[in-house]
C-alpha cells in the first residue's frame, strides 16, 4: 500500500468558492423566511387556523 493510498482525508478542504456558496445559501434562506413571513402575516386567523398556525406562531418566525 503505498503512501497516498493510506493518507487521511483533509478534514477542513475550504476553498473560497466553498465560503461564497455557503453565504448565498444563507442570504436565499433569509429571502425564503422573509418571504413567507409576509405571506403568513396577510393570512386571517381562521385561514391560519386552517393550516395549524397561530398568529403568535407567525410572530415567532422573526
Amino acid at each position: 500500500m503505498g503512501y497516498e493510498e493510506n493518507r487521511a482525508a483533509k478534514p477542513f478542504s475550504v476553498t473560497p468558492w466553498h465560503l461564497v456558496r455557503a453565504l448565498l445559501r444563507y442570504f436565499r434562506k433569509l429571502q425564503q423566511r422573509r418571504q413567507t413571513r409576509q405571506i403568513l402575516s396577510h393570512l386571517n386567523d381562521l385561514q391560519l387556523k386552517d393550516i395549524g398556525l397561530t398568529r403568535s406562531d407567525v410572530e415567532k418566525l422573526r
